[in-house]
């Protein structure tokens, strides 16, 4: 019988390989809607958006096989529907199968903003999830193909793996298709107006394939998006916050027709949504530095001069009665914690 090695007796098994990682969410100031390639989640448009502060989703991974053959997922500590856990285990093969990791995961997630709160949840939950996978996989990415990576679990989530204000470049193919952070000194904040905390009546991807096949002025607002992306950039370098605010704006109600358009139409506005939007020309009208932008939902978004988001935020309490008003700062992007 072969001798006990020295200290085998307090030896355990070495621990999974697993990770953490956080990621805020993100709103489109120049809008994402409409895929030209679904399997690999590139946009018909590219984009620019801003990651807000406070709006953390964390996510820890861990391949360990604990749940026999599938993977284990809790989001808040609940278990994610069907068609939710089978969005999250195809994005974790796609992780296997890049980084030879064979096991099944148990993946806790939770967020700190609600998930129907219009603050785009999914995309700081796919950044977090990427993050977190691939270190636990023990993929080494940089910040570029990680925003590749998280781009196939949510198109919006390739924005979110940076801070501040991002530009999503719509490329042609998996490598030219990523996000990356655009210099801005401009002082900005978002104040979000929440409306309804009901889920949408149609699901996103869903609504796109619908406006892209069936809308009528689907082109002409993809076209229309090359040159706001352009305007909007431009207004960023030269600190012009009044020029940036109109083709924001602009940009969201463009796409918003191109919905509305469609056969038949796609209508996520509520009365609320129109009773906001007129609040908030007449704010401007009034001198404040406000304009509108909402992405697939009836919730509305304000973008503003920091300096002034508070006093924005209770005039819009003013006006609007009863809905949740909060302010949100631009944001960092994703951490990773690495596990033990």
């Amino acid at each position: 019988m072969s001798p006990v090695p020295p200290g085998a007796a307090d030896a355990s098994p070495a621990a999974a390989p697993t990770a953490t990682a956080s990621a805020n969410t993100n709103i489109a100031l120049i809008k994402y809607w409409g895929k030209a390639d679904e399997a690999l989640a590139i946009p018909a448009t590219s984009s620019l958006s801003l990651t807000l502060a406070g709006t953390r989703t964390t996510t820890t991974v861990s391949f360990d096989g604990a749940d026999g053959d599938a993977d284990s997922v809790t989001i808040n500590g609940s278990r994610p529907s069907a068609a939710e856990l089978a969005r999250v285990s195809r994005f974790l093969d796609l992780v296997r199968t890049r980084s030879g990791v064979t096991v099944p995961a148990t993946v806790s997630s939770r967020a700190s903003v609600p998930l129907a709160a219009g603050l785009a949840s999914s995309a700081a939950g796919f950044a977090a999830l990427a993050a977190a996978a691939s270190r636990a996989a023990g993929m080494d990415l940089d910040d570029r193909a990680l925003s590749r990576l998280a781009r196939r679990g949510s198109g919006s989530a390739t924005r979110s793996v940076f801070g501040g204000l991002v530009t999503w470049h719509a490329g042609h193919d998996d490598a030219s298709c990523y996000a990356e952070p655009v210099a801005c000194e401009m002082d900005l904040a978002m104040v979000v107006v929440v409306l309804s905390q009901r889920y949408k009546p149609i699901g996103s991807t869903r609504a796109m394939r619908a406006t892209m096949s069936t809308s009528p002025l689907f082109p002409a607002w993809v076209e229309a998006s090359g040159r706001d992306l352009q305007t909007a950039l431009d207004a960023v370098r030269a600190g012009d916050l009044e020029r940036l605010g109109e083709v924001v704006e602009g940009n969201a109600l463009g796409m918003h027709a191109t919905m509305i358009a469609a056969r038949p139409g796609i209508v996520y506005w509520l009365p609320q949504t129109v009773a906001a939007l007129h609040a908030i020309r007449a704010m401007r009208e009034d001198g404040l530095p406000v304009w509108a932008t909402i992405d697939a939902g009836p919730n509305v978004k304000v973008l503003t001069e920091g300096a002034r988001a508070e006093e924005v935020a209770a005039a819009l309490r003013d006006r609007l009665p009863g809905t949740a008003v909060s302010v949100r700062r631009p944001g960092g992007g994703v951490r990773i914690e690495e596990g033990p």
